[in-house]
């Protein structure tokens, strides 16, 4: 009897270990204290894994395949992966274990000791799901001065022929960024999300609670947004081809007061959960781009495929390149506590309560709220990275630590010193003034840098520029707003530090 061990985040039906139906092979998935408890979670990220996991087990099943479930309340369930599988082991009298690489460090390493440590034999295979091995970034940059992510994608993209003539990117450019930072103003109308239909979902809500599993963010069975099956999955992207495509590329950078989601797919949860793979999102996203491209503009198509086989693999590999001393690093010193509203969205900032209260709301949030809002504050702030890695992977359905921490840690606080990013993402209140309404009836006046009803993103702008510039001396992209900096009146900058270290002392009476 073969043993075969399915982590939640490994739903890939496509898998060549389900080609075959084997009555000597038992597929085992479980819920476990041991993966709620090791972040305060969001109830719906929690109920959105387990949904996940129950219905793929369930199409297992319906396929002839053997499957032992260990839900949460299983009186058997010991909540520790190295127990369970013990006692797995032992049931089933298997003469072998197996299981696919996992994409987090913590588990890659439990795994790892536990199977070295079995009398019967073992074996780990590829999930199959990702576009390159854990290497193939840092043999792509083996020998150069930065991981500049544009060449990447650029291999991506031909190794893949994808949006490609011949050895030419389509309509004469690889990348059409700069199209797409249009701020949204109340039209073109928005459709609603892609909403899957859900049922018992409520009942898994209060099987975990009755557990006693701490979680937060709120709970409604009827505006929960995540796809659960593969079916579901490829119905939100044949959704987002017919209904977002056409502007996505336009406004994926905008923000505003009355739309959460915009014309973004939501589709990062079924992806990062392997439901559906990217190589059938971008193809899918293409194929439906070259039906309809008297209507779709190349780079609404350009920047959704860029953000999947760039982005996406891009921060992977930089993951297991730099993993484990990536998860310790503090290059600017940042060691202030997270405020408290990040936990309630309770802020006379607007732009902070709209962001915080989404993501406690709905699970998600698009990412230039996640990069240029959340994350700009805890870095103009100076919060303590580790604080900003927990809230992030906690609040987010689609946050796992191979995607997460690289994005927070690298792109949004400039933790890694330029790994990731040639500069920290950091602004004053003219950007997000630039991308959103959420100025508009704001507490701040954005305009101002000083006096009490002052942008608080302001002030923390130059104080954290005038604070780090030693980190940035050297930096040719910080060179100009180094510049400014030295032009402020001294005067005038002492009281921005003054107000500034207000802010960062009381963060939760702004």
């Amino acid at each position: 009897m073969k043993l075969k061990l399915i982590l939640g985040d490994q739903l890939n039906l496509n898998h060549s270990w389900f080609k075959q139906v084997n009555g000597n092979e038992v597929f085992v998935l479980m819920e476990m204290r041991q993966e709620t408890d090791y972040a305060l979670h969001h109830i719906q990220k929690i109920v959105a894994f387990f949904g996940a996991m129950r219905n793929f087990s369930e199409t297992l099943k319906k396929q002839g395949h053997r499957v032992h479930y260990l839900s949460l309340d299983d009186p058997t369930n010991q909540q520790k992966l190295e127990a369970n599988l013990d006692a797995l082991i032992q049931q089933h009298q298997a003469t072998s274990f197996s299981y696919l690489e996992p994409d987090e460090y913590r588990l890659d390493q439990q795994l790892k000791q536990y199977a070295q440590a079995l009398a019967i034999s073992t074996a780990v295979e590829d999930t199959e799901h990702f576009l390159t091995s854990r290497e193939e970034l840092s043999e792509f940059f083996e020998g150069k001065k930065q991981l500049v992510l544009e060449f990447f994608y650029r291999r991506m993209r031909k190794k893949f022929n994808l949006l490609m003539q011949r050895d030419q990117p389509e309509g004469g450019q690889w990348n059409f960024d700069k199209n797409n930072r249009k701020k949204w103003k109340g039209e073109p109308a928005i459709p609603a999300p892609f909403a899957p239909k859900a049922n018992g979902l409520l009942a898994l809500k209060e099987m975990i609670d009755a557990a006693g599993v701490k979680t937060i963010g709120s709970f409604d069975e009827n505006q929960f947004l995540f796809p659960l099956s593969r079916v579901q999955a490829l119905a939100q992207l044949d959704y987002f081809c017919e209904h977002l495509l056409i502007y996505f590329g336009d406004y994926q950078d905008a923000l505003h007061t009355e739309e959460v989601n915009l014309f973004h797919s939501r589709i990062s949860f079924a992806l990062n959960t392997k439901i559906i793979h990217p190589l059938e999102v971008v193809e899918t996203v293409i194929a439906y781009y070259r039906s309809h491209s008297e209507q779709i503009e190349l780079s609404q198509v350009e920047g959704f495929v860029r953000q999947i086989i760039g982005w996406r693999e891009y921060m992977r590999g930089i993951y297991w390149k730099e993993m484990p001393a990536y998860a310790r690093l503090n290059v600017l010193q940042n060691t202030h506590p997270l405020p408290k509203f990040y936990w309630t969205g309770t802020t006379k900032m607007n732009c902070l309560h709209h962001s915080i209260t989404n993501s406690l709301d709905h699970a998600y949030a698009h990412h230039i709220q996640r990069l240029m809002i959340t994350g700009n504050f805890a870095l103009l702030a100076q919060v303590h990275p580790d604080l900003v890695d927990e809230w992030y992977l906690g609040i987010y359905a689609d946050a796992l630590q191979w995607v997460q921490i690289t994005n927070t840690r690298g792109m949004s606080q400039w933790a890694d010193g330029g790994i990731v990013a040639t500069k920290p993402y950091v602004s004053a209140a003219a950007y997000i003034h630039k991308m959103s309404n959420y100025c508009e009836g704001c507490h701040y006046n954005k305009s101002k840098r000083i006096g009490a009803d002052a942008c608080p993103f302001n002030s923390l702008y130059w104080n954290f520029l005038d604070d780090k510039k030693q980190f940035f001396a050297k930096n040719n992209r910080m060179a100009m707003m180094l510049r400014l900096l030295e032009k402020i009146p001294a005067e005038e900058l002492a009281q921005l530090k003054h107000r500034a270290a207000q802010i960062i002392q009381h963060p939760d009476e702004f």
